[in-house]
């Protein structure tokens, strides 16, 4: 694991200051995320490697996001602000429950295509990396959460054929970045499957 430098993150609140701070940390996060898009192995996503890529001092990474999983974190916000997901609380007010999947379904499926490159590289090192293990498990930890409200919804409006207890791990498996990566294929955007997953959905859960 790469050591972290003592240098210590300082707010600054100065209007003056914070537009190039901003824009440096801007620099940094689609540097990040065009090296998660293009590099050839899965070593390659360093620090280090996103200090050259965005031409900054390592030091300055640390310094704008604190560490590496902080990095991530930043990463994976940029992704969610692309994938317009401020849209998913609506599934959540939403009065009628299938309409709130559908609404939470289509909310990922824009977040899952928002950089679908960088995502499906984030997604593999998961597997390989316990920094980005760890902000990808806790963020899947939160779409879980997501669907068992859901799923409870559904179980109340007496529209879900399954208990819960079933729903919610068929309910994760189909709205994953897996799932959509590979219904898309190479030649659809991962919006265009939205409808074939409610309907693997109903399949699965006798929903609708």
């Amino acid at each position: 694991m790469e050591a972290k430098p003592s240098v210590s993150p300082r707010p600054y609140n100065l209007g003056k200051r914070r537009e190039p701070i901003d824009q440096g940390r801007q620099q940094i996060l689609t540097a990040a995320r065009r090296l998660l898009a293009g590099t050839p192995n899965y070593t390659g996503f360093t620090v280090d490697a996103v200090a050259r890529q965005a031409d900054v001092a390592r030091a300055t990474v640390y310094y704008q996001f604190g560490s590496k999983a902080g990095l991530l974190e930043a990463v994976c916000d940029s992704l969610a602000e692309g994938g317009q997901m401020s849209e998913l609380a609506g599934a959540f007010t939403e009065p009628d429950p299938i309409e709130a999947l559908r609404r939470f379904t289509g909310c990922f499926g824009r977040f899952w295509g928002a950089d679908r490159a960088a995502m499906r590289r984030l997604r593999a090192l998961a597997a390989l990396d316990p920094d980005v293990g760890a902000v990808i498990a806790a963020r899947d930890r939160r779409r879980r959460e997501g669907l068992t409200v859901l799923a409870g919804r559904l179980a109340g409006a007496s529209v879900l054929a399954t208990g819960t207890s079933h729903a919610v791990p068929v309910l994760f498996m189909l709205t994953s970045f897996e799932t959509f990566d590979t219904l898309a294929g190479p030649d659809q955007e991962l919006t265009a499957v939205v409808p074939d997953v409610l309907r693997l959905a109903e399949a699965a859960l006798r929903l609708f």
